[in-house]
């Protein structure tokens, strides 16, 4: 379990993970200040921005598109087949972005490694985003695109039994708020892990992470976070409702979870409170922090070494949770 001891001393990031946040920033900066852009603009902005680092990396065997009806209209999900070998486990990856931006295409080097590294499908959600679509829109897309997967996984080349779900972010927030909705509806055992990547489970931060890590020299600024929550949460009431907020939801009987921390984010002290939570739950916990890693780290794995690390973590643990069951 995580402790204030687990987190290393200090704050120099890791030299990839330093350019990244230099050369994106400086990308980002091209385009003037973020709060002034409009919602739409700053959707455009991030995926001009983000496009060089989704290039190179693994080759599929095969990627294609399909629509899943939900109760919000169809969602388009995109499933990555590595190696068009039989019916395979399946990680479904709920991209990051605020709730508010980013895609299926901002995060598509993100499905290709996993599904490379761990040997599986990986099924990427192109929910609808905030404010057009606030909670618990996203939510109940997502879990309609699991229905689908358990019933049509055999058009798609995924092993139904052996189903894990992840993401970054708010795409880890919405992962978890999942895994909690199908346990509450009694469908618990769908699920045999989630791998929660630096997630916004909780609406308060810690003062000591937003004092260190809270400026724009670490990828997400405490301004922005508080923003997201603002642009996603439909109602005052919704900031009690554990399906938005994970951190205040029972926790009991979930499946196992790995938590990827970076050392110098603000969101860090969430993760840490939610892996203690887990812990508390009896969940099977791996919690993992990469010293000198920020928020979205995992984006530069073509010039980081604490990203390639993170990946290889993942897909081990993927490996053996998927190849249990």
């Amino acid at each position: 379990m995580l402790n204030s001891s687990s987190i290393p001393a200090g704050a120099e990031l890791d030299p990839g993970v330093r350019d990244f946040i230099r050369i994106t920033g400086e990308a980002y900066l091209t385009h003037g200040s973020g709060l002034e852009r409009t919602t739409i603009n700053a959707r455009q902005i991030a995926e001009k921005v983000r496009a060089p680092w989704i290039t190179g990396g693994p080759v599929m065997h095969a990627v294609t598109e399909h629509t899943v009806s939900t109760p919000h209209g169809g969602v388009r999900i995109r499933v990555y087949d590595p190696d068009g070998a039989g019916a395979k486990p399946a990680l479904i990856y709920i991209h990051g972005g605020g709730w508010v931006m980013f895609s299926l295409d901002t995060h598509d080097r993100i499905m290709r490694e996993y599904a490379s590294r761990a040997g599986v499908c990986v099924v990427g959600v192109d929910y609808a985003l905030s404010p057009e679509a606030r909670f618990p829109v996203a939510l109940e897309q997502i879990m309609a695109v699991v229905q689908h997967l358990r019933t049509h996984a055999a058009d798609l080349n995924i092993n139904s039994e052996r189903l894990a779900i992840g993401g970054d972010s708010a795409g880890a927030n919405l992962s978890l708020s999942t895994a909690i909705a199908l346990r509450d509806a009694g469908q618990g055992s769908v699920l045999s892990g989630l791998i929660l990547n630096y997630g916004a489970f909780g609406i308060d931060l810690s003062a000591d992470d937003v004092r260190r890590y809270g400026g724009p020299d670490y990828m997400l600024t405490a301004d922005e976070m508080a923003y997201f929550w603002s642009q996603y949460l439909a109602r005052p009431e919704d900031q009690s409702d554990p399906r938005a907020v994970p951190l205040l939801a029972d926790l009991h009987d979930l499946p196992p979870v790995f938590l990827c921390v970076p050392q110098c984010d603000v969101l860090t002290g969430q993760s840490m409170a939610l892996d203690a939570r887990l812990h508390a739950a009896g969940v099977e916990t791996r919690a993992i922090v990469y010293a000198g890693a920020s928020h979205s780290f995992l984006e530069a794995v073509s010039i980081s070494r604490i990203a390639e690390t993170a990946f290889n973590d993942a897909a081990s643990w993927m490996r053996d949770r998927l190849s249990a069951r």
